[in-house]
């Protein structure tokens, strides 16, 4: 069974969720909780195996410039972004976003491409929890 933040982050990664929706629920976290939500996102793009090469298209993918912090530390193989300042948290999570959705796109089409017994893939046929 997977936690309601874990649901709406895989949904967000797999597109069943809009970017504005995501950003949206994010800012209305308290910090606490939205450090804990990029804390998950860095352990959702390790299990989905994010590669170095991946970076640069996450970066296009979630808006921010490739100056912002959150990027540098990404192109840099730092994932540490739950530590950031809290102003820098949302640029945080729309990278991580990004960089999940390229990621765990790649593994169901890799290794789930025949179907799954992932939770986390199978959520398109699930209603969607309101954010």
């Amino acid at each position: 069974m997977l936690y309601a933040h874990e649901v709406i982050l895989n949904e967000l990664a797999q597109g069943l969720r809009s970017t504005a929706e995501g950003i949206e629920w994010f800012e209305g976290l308290s910090e606490d909780d939205q450090r804990e939500a990029v804390h998950a996102l860095v352990l959702f793009c390790d299990q989905a195996r994010a590669r170095e090469a991946d970076v640069p298209e996450s970066i296009a993918r979630s808006g921010i410039r490739p100056t912002h912090t959150p990027a540098v530390m990404l192109m840099k193989g730092r994932f540490g972004m739950a530590q950031l300042p809290a102003y820098e948290l949302t640029k945080s999570f729309r990278l991580l976003v990004a960089l999940f959705g390229i990621a765990d796109s790649r593994r169901r089409a890799l290794y789930c491409v025949d179907g799954c017994g992932h939770e986390w893939h199978n959520m398109s046929a699930q209603p969607q929890a309101p954010a």
